[in-house]
């Protein structure tokens, strides 16, 4: 028989436990259960035997005696995954006359640690079940937590029932977002066993109750923590920041279960109904674009772009901060120069680029990149995909502008995919301010998203290349595979150039751009201005299709000595550019997909 400290225990934590708070947990958390088939109440009748069970084996202390030894007492809940900093924490708080109220693997860290520790189930007086599914989920853990110290019938409800309660809550959760993204993956089941449920209850709970709870989900917190508590402090504004961490912790937690599972079920299906991007504070920046805008900068925690490459991850070895327009330009180098297969050098200037070649000696595909537009180059973004070594940088170094062959070519970044020691050695040489980043090239298939007032567009990225479509040959002329080549790298190329958007290019080398003009005619003019007598012969590519070719753009090109257009058609005026192809002798090719770029 259960002696009569456990038989009052008993009740309290079964017949009167749903009443704690003023019926809070019966109102606010917990619905009401109906059991429609008998067998349930047999099973609910066994578990009720286990239960009795434990609290027998436990000799648990009556009301009056929890009440008593509660009162005046400072607790702390401590519940962690990730322990780092735990043996410091804990030693802190025991110093601080705290008891320390802890679970599983915690209690052990911190037993080890020579900190005493009690056992949650010395406090719920009830097992860890389920494999660990319920541990804390129990009203001695959440009415402690939940209650509020200047509402006396709060008080008296923990009074009552023998409830202590607790002013610190130190949680962190499981490493659901570790394990789902690791190499190799993890099966349904799994991940599911890694989804926390505890835990985010009691950081929540916390949380809500941060006037009389100090909630701690971050290690960098804890020695400051520490500070606040030993001096004694009542600034709610620190309370309230930890709990605005906490929410942000749990809502990034639990962003993530969301879009696992999301893959789970609807694998194919890109655009969810709805969904949410965890964003983390890398960095503050200086200004936005302009110095009267106040900038951050972000990065994105989605389970998409773990190990995805970008900028947002690229290793910064050198120069002064990033600033928000870097971020830019270096995102647009780097898309654009990883799009293509052979050494390539690409050099941007206010998101375009305004200089590409590819070659296989890498120094040349450099000079060649800076030549078809020195003046934009002088303080643009240089980037590379191949490594740069010692030769490279000191070409980088040193080089000379080609307007004038006397003035050093000066950049803002360098970016590429991984330097030698010595080129990082050497480049660092060229100036205290030159920002050397080192990339992973971008993942296809990724979620593109932009900001509109109030809302925001999504799409998928243009990864389209040259490979992936057929440049169909629409007018007498038939183009040689040379010119095939040259449209092809010129097509790849103004997809990376600001609509409306015109390139000419030959031997994998742009010759010049016109780019961002609200008509084509001038985007095209602008091009063969920067292009000049190279242009004869070369390739032009359109992001878009020409709505008139007579005395418009075609007829403009063709009698500049284009020898190849491409564009993606689609106009109901084909046919004149087709017809004006023809007279003038060009070939015209079809590409049948746009590169819209705003």
């Amino acid at each position: 028989m259960l002696s009569s400290a456990a038989t009052t225990t008993s009740s309290v934590v079964t017949a009167r436990s749903s009443e704690i708070l003023g019926g809070y947990f019966r109102r606010k958390t917990f619905a009401p259960f109906r059991f429609a088939k008998p067998v349930y109440c047999t099973s609910l009748r066994r578990s009720f035997v286990s239960v009795r069970a434990m609290a027998e084996s436990q000799s648990a202390p009556s009301k009056q005696q929890l009440s008593s030894s509660y009162s005046g007492k400072k607790q702390a809940l401590i519940s962690l995954s990730d322990k780092s900093g735990l043996a410091s924490l804990g030693n802190g708080l025991q110093e601080l006359g705290y008891t320390i109220v802890s679970t599983g693997g915690t209690a052990s860290t911190l037993e080890n640690a020579g900190i005493s520790v009690t056992k949650v189930e010395k406090i719920t007086h009830f097992p860890e079940m389920l494999d660990g599914r319920v541990k804390t989920l129990h009203p001695n853990i959440h009415g402690g937590i939940l209650a509020r110290r200047d509402v006396e019938h709060h008080m008296e409800a923990l009074n009552e029932h023998g409830i202590g309660t607790f002013d610190v809550v130190v949680v962190n959760l499981y490493p659901f977002y570790d394990k789902v993204t690791a190499p190799g993956g993890i099966n349904f089941e799994d991940g599911i066993e890694n989804i926390d449920i505890g835990g985010p209850a009691m950081i929540r709970a916390a949380a809500k109750n941060h006037k009389d709870v100090l909630i701690v989900v971050d290690s960098e917190d804890y020695q400051a923590v520490l500070e606040y508590i030993k001096g004694g402090q009542s600034d709610q504004q620190f309370r309230r920041k930890l709990a605005w961490k906490a929410f942000q912790h749990v809502a990034a937690y639990d962003s993530a279960v969301s879009e696992w599972l999301w893959k789970q079920t609807e694998g194919k299906e890109k655009f969810p109904p709805s969904f949410t991007v965890p964003l983390s504070l890398k960095s503050s920046l200086r200004y936005g674009e302009n110095p009267h805008q106040k900038a951050a900068f972000y990065v994105d925690k989605s389970l998409a772009e773990v190990n995805a490459g970008g900028i947002a991850t690229a290793i910064q070895h050198h120069g002064k901060e990033m600033s928000y327009n870097n971020y830019l330009d270096a995102d647009a180098a780097w898309n654009c120069v990883s799009e293509f297969e052979n050494p390539t050098c690409v050099v941007v200037k206010h998101t375009n680029p305004c200089g590409v070649a590819s070659r296989a000696d890498i120094l040349e595909a450099y000079r060649l990149a800076v030549k078809a537009d020195p003046v934009s180059a002088f303080g643009g973004i240089v980037a590379f995909n191949v490594e740069v070594d010692e030769v490279l940088a000191r070409e980088i170094r040193e080089f000379r502008s080609p307007a004038d062959g006397e003035t050093r070519m000066f950049y803002e970044i360098v970016v590429a995919p991984k330097y030698t020691a010595k080129g990082l050695e050497v480049l660092k040489g060229k100036s205290k301010t030159l920002r050397i980043l080192e990339a992973k090239k971008n993942d296809q298939g990724k979620l593109s998203l932009r900001q509109v007032g109030g809302g925001w567009l999504a799409q998928d990225s243009d990864d389209i290349t040259p490979e992936d479509i057929s440049f169909n040959s629409k007018s007498d002329k038939t183009p040689t595979e040379s010119e095939i080549a040259d449209a092809k790298f010129a097509w790849l190329c103004v997809k990376h150039v600001k609509s409306n958007a015109i390139v000419i290019a030959k031997n994998n080398c742009m010759l010049g751009m016109g780019s961002g003009q609200p008509n084509r005619v001038e985007s095209l003019r602008i091009a063969f201005r920067k292009a000049g007598e190279e242009a004869k012969g070369a390739a032009l590519a359109s992001d878009a299709f020409f709505p008139f070719a007579w005395k418009d753009a075609v007829e403009e090109a063709c009698e500049k000595g284009i020898g190849v257009i491409a564009e993606p058609g689609g106009s109901i005026r084909d046919q004149d550019a087709i017809d004006c192809c023809n007279k003038y002798g060009v070939s015209l090719l079809f590409t049948n997909v746009r590169h819209f770029r705003h």
